[in-house]
C-alpha cells in the first residue's frame, strides 16, 4: 500500500485546560482543578470550569496573567518493549501481577501509552508512545496496520484448516480471517506458523486456531505495521525508536511527520515582559534507532 499524502495540520488537537496549564509549568494538574473549581481560571473571558476544552487561538487568564494557547512541535518518544510471559498489558492489576509498565523509563508532564494489547501468556513485540494521536492512529481499523505473530501449533494442521483461515470464520464477536499465512518449520506434535491480522480483538489469534480445532502453545507478536522486534533485543528489555524511524511510523499511517501539542504563550500581566513562551516540548530526543523499519509495508491491502 502506497503511504498516504502528508497533510500537516494547523493546530494541535484540543487538550483538557489544566492539562495545558500543567505542561506550561503553572501548577500540579490536581492544584489547578482546585484553582478551576474555585473561579480563578477565566477562559475566553469567561469562568472556567472543569475538564473543559482549549484549542488553539483560546485565551488564558491566571493569577492577572494572559496567556494565548498556541499549537508548537513537539518530539514525543516511542518505545518497543519485548514482552515476557506473565507480565499484562495495564497499569496495575488487583491481583497484583506485574506489568509492563513496572519496566519502562519514566516521562517528564506525559504518560506511556500501549499500542495494542498482549494477553499474559503472549510474548514479543509492545509498542509504547507518549503520543496519543499516533497511538489511537495505530490501533484504528481504518488505517489498516497489520500486525505479525508467531504461532507454535500443537498438533497437525491440514490444508483445509489452513485454507478455513484464510477465506474467514464466525467468532463469537464477528467474522475474522488471517490475511496471511506462511509455515515456518517445526518437527513432532509442534509446528511454527507466522501470522497476519489486520485488527486486534481480544485473543483474536488464538481463537482463530481454536475454531479449528487447534491448540496455540506459544504466541509472539514479532511485528507491528512497520516497526519490527529487534532480534538483538531481550525478554523484558526496552529500546529507543529514534526520531527519524517515529517520523516513519507516523507517515505510514498518513500523519504528519511531526506531531504538535497545545502550549501557553504569554501575552501581558503585572510586572511581567510583553512576550515570552511557556510550556516547553514534553518530549525528550530519542536515542538510536534499534528496529527495523520499512517505507512500504507488506500485508496492507
Amino acid at each position: 500500500m502506497r503511504r498516504k499524502e502528508n497533510q500537516q495540520p494547523e493546530s494541535a488537537p484540543p487538550e483538557r485546560l489544566q492539562k495545558v496549564m500543567a505542561s506550561a509549568g503553572l501548577g500540579s494538574r490536581r492544584a489547578l482543578e482546585k484553582r478551576i473549581k474555585n473561579g480563578d481560571v477565566l477562559f475566553n473571558g469567561d469562568k472556567a470550569g472543569v475538564g473543559q476544552n482549549v484549542a488553539t487561538g483560546d485565551s488564558i487568564t491566571f493569577e492577572q496573567q494572559q496567556w494565548r494557547v498556541v499549537s508548537k512541535p513537539v518530539q514525543h518518544r516511542c518505545l518497543i518493549y519485548n514482552k515476557p510471559e506473565g507480565e499484562v498489558t495495564s497499569r496495575s492489576d488487583p491481583n497484583g501481577r506485574p506489568t509492563v509498565f513496572d519496566h519502562l523509563p519514566t516521562v517528564r508532564n506525559a504518560r506511556w501509552v500501549a499500542i495494542g494489547r498482549l494477553d499474559i501468556n503472549t510474548t514479543g513485540l509492545l509498542l509504547l508512545t507518549t503520543d496519543g494521536e499516533f497511538a489511537h492512529a495505530m490501533m484504528h481499523p481504518s488505517s489498516n496496520v497489520d500486525r505479525e505473530y508467531a504461532c507454535r501449533i500443537r498438533g497437525q494442521v491440514s490444508a483445509e484448516q489452513l485454507q478455513n483461515l484464510r477465506r474467514g470464520v464466525e467468532l463469537d464477536d464477528g467474522p475474522a480471517r488471517f490475511s496471511d499465512i506462511r509455515e515456518a518449520g517445526g518437527s513432532g506434535e509442534n509446528h511454527w506458523f507466522h501470522v497476519t491480522i489486520m485488527e486486534g480483538r481480544k485473543r483474536e489469534v488464538r481463537r482463530l486456531w481454536e475454531s479449528q480445532g487447534l491448540l496455540v502453545s506459544r504466541l509472539k507478536r514479532v511485528r507491528y505495521g512497520a516497526a519490527f522486534l529487534p532480534k538483538r533485543l531481550k525478554m523484558g528489555k526496552w529500546s529507543e525508536i529514534s526520531a527519524r524511524d517515529l517520523q516513519i511510523l507516523r507517515e505510514d499511517i498518513g500523519l504528519p511527520s511531526e506531531g504538535k501539542s497545545l502550549s501557553l504563550q504569554f501575552v501581558k500581566g503585572p510586572g511581567s515582559r510583553s512576550a515570552r513562551s511557556a510550556g516547553k516540548s514534553t518530549g525528550r530526543s530519542t536515542g538510536k534507532s534499534t528496529g527495523k523499519f520499512k517505507e512500504k509495508r507488506a500485508g496492507r491491502k
